[in-house]
C-alpha cells in the first residue's frame, strides 16, 4: 500500500530550559488524601513557613491534618504528637529534618498520609503504621534504598515515593519488606544515574501495577534494559519514565526493543525528556509494535538531529495504540519541525491530545484522515477560527466520528463562526471553548447533536443564554461574569441536567429554576443564603457544589445547615464557612449552633401560646388562691368611687343632706348592722339613718323611707336571705332606685352579707337581679384581713358627700323626682 503522507507544520515555541507542564502526581496524591481525611476546616491546621524551630505542644487534640513545611525543625520530637490520636494527614517537606523521634508515631495510630520529602535523613525511618496509605521519603540524604523490616506492617500502603541523590544503586535485598505488600504505586529514583541494579530486585514485588522511574540512563542502557525484564515479571500494565534522557543526550542502540516483548505494558508515559528525532522513530516503532494502548510525551524537548527530520517507515502490523498524548513540546531549534508519516497507521486511534505544542493551524489531513477518532484535545495551543478551519483545505468529511472536541487555551472569538462550522462534525456531542477571547455579537446556530458546551473563563455576561443552543444538557459557563441568574434564562433548555456557574457574582438561585437541572455548581460566587424554596423548585437536583460563598449565618441558613441532605454537597463541610455577623467569621457552617426555636417562627408560637397558658394558669391560680378576685373588685369599687366623686364634684359642690347613708336591712340582721356596721362608720364620722332608731314616730312607715331615702347621700342596703323575704325592704328598695334614676346614678350601695342563690329571688326581687348583675356590689368577709379592705372601700363610698346638711335641698330633690309612683298612691292613703 502506497504510503500516504503529510507534512505537519507545527509552530512549537519554546527556549531550551526543561520546565514542568503537568501536575505533579505527589500533589495530586497529597490532595486526595487530604480532602478525605479532614472532616472539617477547624480541624486542618497549616503551620507552614512560620519559621518554627519546634512543633507546638498545644495543638487540638483533634487535629486531622497538620502541615508543618518550610520551617527549621531539624528533629521531630514525640512530645506535641501525644495527643493527636486523630491525625490522618501529615506534611512535614523542606525543613531540613535530620531526625524522627522513634516513638513518635506511636501517638497517630489514625495516620494515613505522610509526606516527610526534601529533607535530610539519612537513613530511611523506621515505621509502623498500619493504616498508612501514601508515604512520600523522595528528596532525601539516604544512601541506601534498603528499607526497614518494619515496613512489613504497612498492610495498607499503596503508593511510595522513594528517592535519593546519594543513592546511586539498587540491591537485590533494598525491597525484601515489601515483597507481600499489596503496593500498587511505586515512585523511585533520586533524578541521578544508577551505577549498579541487582537484577530481580523490582520483581519481588508482584502486586505492582505502575511504576514510575526518575532515573536517566543515558550512559548505562544495559541497566534499564535489566530493569525492564524485573518490571515485566511484576503485575505493571502502567510504565512512567521521568527525565530518562537528559538534554543533549545521543542514545545510541535500541534500549527500547524490550518494549515488544512486555504484553501487560498498556500505558507508557515519558516526561520531562530530551527527544532526538532519530531516537524518536526507533522508540515510536518498538510503541507502535508492543501492546501499548495509551503513549503519553510530558514536557518533552525535541531535537532534529537527522537532516531529513522525522520519517517513519509503513509498518506492516496491526496497531493497537488508541490514545496519543503530547502534553507541552519544547522544540530546540525553535523552527518548524519537519515531520512525515502516514496518518492511515493510526486510523483506529480514538483519542489524540496535542496540547501545548504551539500549534497554529490544524493539517488537512487530520481533520479527514482519522476515522476512527472520538476525542481530540487541541488545548493550550495558538489555534483561531480560520486556523482550525483553515480554507486553504478542502475535504470532503471532517472528523467523520469526532464525539468530544476541546479547543481550551486558544484564540477563538467568533462564536457565531464556530457554531456554524460545528455542523460539519456530524457526531459532535461536547465541545469545550473554556480560556478563549469569545465575543458574542451574531445570533448563533448550533446543530442539535451538541449536548454539552463549555464557554468558561471568558468574558460573556447575562446575555450569553440567549446565543446557546436549546439542545443542551450540559452547560459550563463557570467564570463568564454572569452577575444573575433567572429562570427565564433557563426556560429555554427544556433538557438541561448540568449547570456550571462557579465563579461568578450570582446573589440568588430563583425558584423554580429547572425542574430537569440534575447537577448545579454555583460555588465561589455572592450567595449569602440558599432558600429552601429554590431548592424546592430543582426536584431531580442530585449534586449541589455551593462551597466558597459569603455564608450569612443566620436563620436565614438554618435549614440549609440542618435539614438539608448533605449527601447532595460534595464540598461539604470544608468549603463552607460563616462569612458575617463578625462573631462567627471564618466560622464553619458545620459546627454553627443556633436553636430551631430561635428560627422556627411556628415552632415559636407553638411553644409560646402552651407556656403562656400555663403562666397565666398558674397566675391565675395562685391569683384565686390567695382571694386576689375579692381584692380586685374592692380595688375597683374604692376607684369607681373616687373617680365618681371627682366627676360629681361640680354637681354637690352647693348640696348638703342630713346623713351619708340610709342603711336597709332585714331585721333579722339587725344584730350584725348594730354590732359590726353602725359602730364601724359612725366611728369614722359617717352619719348614718337607722329605721329602728331615726323613723320620726306617729309618721307613716312609708313617709319615713321616702324621707331617710331622700335626707340621705348614699342609699346602704344590706343583702341577704332575710331581706329579700321581707316586704318593707322591697319598698325601700323601689324608692331608692326611683330616686338614682331621677337625681344621682350612683345613690345606691350594696352589701352582700352571704350568698343569694339566684333561683331564691322572689319576683318581685327581679329588679334586685339586675341591679346586682349592673351594679358592683361588696361582699363582707369572714376573713379578719379583708374586712379591713372591706371598711375602707365602704368608708370611701360614703365619705364623697358633704357633711353639712341642708334640708332644702333635699326638699327640692323630692319636688323633682317623685318617688311615688301613682298605682301605690291609694295604699298610702
Amino acid at each position: 500500500m502506497a504510503m500516504k503522507s503529510v507534512r505537519v507544520a507545527l509552530l512549537l515555541w519554546t527556549t531550551a530550559l526543561l520546565s514542568w507542564r503537568t501536575l505533579c502526581l505527589a500533589e495530586l496524591m497529597e490532595d486526595q488524601g487530604h480532602a478525605s481525611c479532614v472532616t472539617s476546616s477547624r480541624r486542618d491546621k497549616n503551620l507552614s513557613g512560620q519559621n518554627l524551630t519546634n512543633v507546638p505542644l498545644d495543638l487540638n487534640n483533634e487535629t486531622q491534618s497538620l502541615d508543618i513545611s518550610h520551617n527549621p525543625l531539624v528533629k521531630l520530637q514525640a512530645a506535641p504528637f501525644q495527643r493527636l490520636s486523630q491525625l490522618c494527614f501529615l506534611k512535614a517537606t523542606s525543613c531540613g529534618l535530620r531526625v524522627i523521634n522513634p516513638g513518635l508515631f506511636v501517638h497517630t495510630p489514625k495516620l494515613k498520609f505522610l509526606n516527610i520529602s526534601n529533607n535530610l535523613l539519612d537513613q530511611i525511618p523506621d515505621l509502623s503504621l498500619p493504616l498508612l496509605k501514601i508515604l512520600d521519603l523522595a528528596g532525601n540524604q539516604y544512601g541506601s534504598y534498603k528499607l526497614p523490616a518494619t515496613f512489613q506492617t504497612l498492610a495498607n500502603l499503596s503508593a511510595l515515593y522513594l528517592g535519593s541523590e546519594n543513592a546511586l544503586q539498587v540491591d537485590f535485598n533494598d525491597f525484601d519488606s515489601l515483597s507481600d505488600s499489596l503496593l500498587k504505586h511505586l515512585i523511585l529514583g533520586g533524578g541521578v544515574e544508577w551505577q549498579r541494579y541487582d537484577r530481580g530486585s523490582l520483581a519481588k514485588m508482584k502486586s505492582l501495577q505502575k511504576i514510575t522511574l526518575k532515573v536517566p540512563f543515558c550512559e548505562n542502557f544495559d541497566l534499564f534494559e535489566n530493569l525492564l525484564e524485573d518490571v515485566n515479571e511484576t503485575q505493571t500494565t502502567d510504565l512512567e519514565l521521568v527525565n530518562i534522557l537528559p538534554n543533549l543526550c545521543n542514545v545510541t542502540g535500541d534500549p527500547f526493543r524490550s518494549l515488544r516483548a512486555m504484553p501487560l505494558i498498556k500505558d507508557f508515559t515519558i516526561v520531562n525528556t530530551w527527544i532526538n528525532s532519530s531516537f524518536f522513530v526507533l522508540f515510536l516503532k518498538n510503541v507502535l509494535l508492543s501492546n501499548v494502548r495509551t503513549l503519553t510525551f510530558v514536557n518533552v524537548t525535541y531535537n532534529e538531529d537527522t537532516a531529513e527530520g522525522f520519517r517513519f517507515p509503513t509498518l506492516n502490523h496491526t496497531i493497537v495504540l488508541r490514545s496519543l498524548i503530547f502534553d507541552g513540546v519544547n522544540h530546540y531549534q525553535y523552527r518548524y519541525p519537519s515531520i512525515e508519516i502516514s496518518v492511515d497507521m493510526f486510523s483506529k486511534m480514538d483519542y489524540l491530545k496535542f496540547s501545548g505544542t504551539g500549534m497554529n493551524i490544524v493539517p488537512c489531513k487530520v481533520m479527514s484522515s482519522l476515522p476512527s477518532l472520538e476525542t481530540l484535545d487541541l488545548s493550550n495551543n495558538l489555534l483561531s477560527d480560520t486556523g482550525f478551519w483553515w480554507s486553504g483545505c478542502s475535504y470532503t468529511s471532517v472528523f467523520p466520528k469526532l464525539r468530544h472536541l476541546s479547543l481550551s487555551k486558544n484564540r477563538f472569538v467568533d462564536l457565531s463562526f464556530i457554531a456554524q462550522h460545528t455542523h460539519q462534525m456530524k457526531y459532535l456531542e461536547s465541545f469545550d471553548l473554556s480560556f478563549n477571547s469569545i465575543f458574542l455579537d451574531k445570533p448563533c446556530f448550533w446543530p442539535i447533536h451538541i449536548t454539552s458546551l463549555s464557554l468558561s473563563n471568558n468574558n460573556l455576561g447575562n446575555k450569553v443564554f440567549s446565543f446557546l443552543s436549546q439542545y443542551l444538557q450540559r452547560i459550563d459557563l463557570s467564570k463568564t461574569g454572569i452577575t444573575a441568574l433567572t429562570k427565564e434564562d433557563l426556560l429555554q433548555f427544556p433538557m438541561l441536567t448540568h449547570l456550571f456557574l462557579s465563579f461568578n457574582s450570582i446573589k440568588v438561585i430563583p425558584t423554580d429554576l429547572s425542574p430537569t437541572l440534575v447537577s448545579l455548581y454555583i460555588d465561589q460566587n455572592s450567595m449569602t443564603s440558599i432558600s429552601r424554596e429554590s431548592l424546592a423548585g430543582l426536584p431531580s437536583l442530585r449534586t449541589l457544589k455551593a462551597g466558597d460563598n459569603p455564608f450569612v449565618c443566620s436563620c436565614d441558613s438554618y435549614w440549609f445547615m440542618t435539614a438539608l441532605n448533605k449527601s447532595l454537597l460534595p464540598d461539604w463541610p470544608l468549603d463552607y464557612t460563616c462569612s458575617t455577623p463578625p462573631s462567627v467569621a471564618d466560622l464553619p457552617m458545620s459546627e454553627y449552633r443556633t436553636s430551631r426555636m430561635s428560627c422556627e417562627a411556628w415552632l415559636q408560637a407553638a411553644v409560646a401560646l402552651p407556656v403562656t397558658m400555663l403562666i397565666v394558669l398558674a397566675l391565675g391560680s395562685a391569683f384565686y388562691a390567695c382571694d386576689g378576685v375579692w381584692y380586685t373588685k374592692m380595688l375597683w369599687m374604692w376607684i369607681r368611687v373616687k373617680r365618681r366623686g371627682q366627676k360629681q364634684a361640680n354637681l354637690l359642690n352647693n348640696t348638703t343632706f342630713r346623713y351619708h347613708s340610709f342603711i336597709s336591712y332585714s331585721h333579722q340582721d339587725s344584730a350584725w348592722v348594730e354590732s359590726k356596721l353602725v359602730p364601724s362608720l359612725e366611728g369614722a364620722g359617717i352619719s348614718l339613718c337607722i329605721h329602728e332608731r331615726d323613723f320620726v314616730p306617729g309618721q307613716w312607715i312609708v313617709d319615713n323611707i321616702i324621707n331617710c331615702v331622700e335626707e340621705s347621700y348614699k342609699t346602704l342596703f344590706v343583702l341577704s336571705n332575710h331581706f329579700v323575704q321581707s316586704e318593707w325592704c322591697n319598698y325601700e328598695l323601689f324608692f331608692a332606685q326611683h330616686r338614682a334614676i331621677d337625681a344621682q346614678q350612683d345613690s345606691l350601695v350594696f352589701i352582700l352579707l352571704e350568698p343569694i342563690p339566684t333561683n331564691s329571688l322572689p319576683k318581685k326581687f327581679l329588679k334586685l337581679r339586675k341591679l346586682l348583675m349592673q351594679q358592683t356590689y361588696l361582699e363582707w368577709p369572714k376573713d379578719e384581713r379583708k374586712q379591713q379592705v372591706f371598711w375602707v372601700n365602704l368608708r370611701s363610698m360614703l365619705q364623697v358627700a358633704d357633711h353639712r346638711i341642708l334640708k332644702d335641698m333635699a326638699l327640692e330633690l323630692t319636688q323633682s323626682a317623685s318617688l311615688i309612683p301613682d298605682d301605690l298612691v291609694p295604699l298610702l292613703k
